[in-house]
């Protein structure tokens, strides 16, 4: 969609324990948990960026929803199994700062920051679902507000 700009308002992430995914997007990203959401019997927490109140990261266990076929969730659930689940990609102001401090917290790193072919700076770490989570500094774009920028899922 050329000359579309889509920004992400929620998306739903796949992880292996939902207390142990809202600490570490609490406590090591610094995102706000906004609140528990999902139907009777199935826990979501939903969290976000500081700067994006509006925007929604439901982080969900596998299998847990009830509207799911018994078909889907066993293919869910073998995505968890071998590790191939979502990516979030986040534009930041300085991947370097960003990168030293997810590193310092003891976080899986995926990339280390490197120039990419289109001028942008970029890193990736797993989150402890195995998530791929991916920051990224455009190259003269304007300064990004305090935190992580736009999101979004893939």
């Amino acid at each position: 969609m050329t000359g579309t700009k889509l920004e992400l308002s929620s998306c739903a992430l796949v992880v292996h324990d939902v207390d142990e995914a809202l600490h570490f997007y609490r406590d090591v990203l610094g995102f706000a948990a906004r609140d528990n959401v999902g139907p009777e019997g199935m826990r979501r927490v939903s969290v976000g960026p500081p700067s994006q109140p509006d925007m929604r990261i439901l982080l969900e266990a596998p299998g847990t929803d009830p509207c799911v076929p018994p078909a889907d969730r066993q293919a869910i659930e073998q995505l968890v199994a071998t590790g191939l689940l979502s990516r979030l990609v986040f534009t930041t102001d300085d991947c370097d700062a960003t990168f030293h401090r997810i590193e310092a917290a003891g976080v899986e790193v995926m990339q280390e920051p490197i120039n990419q072919p289109d001028g942008a700076r970029d890193c990736a770490f797993l989150d402890p679902s195995g998530n791929i989570l991916r920051f990224t500094q455009p190259t003269h774009a304007a300064p990004v507000p305090e935190g992580t920028g736009p999101a979004r899922c893939e």
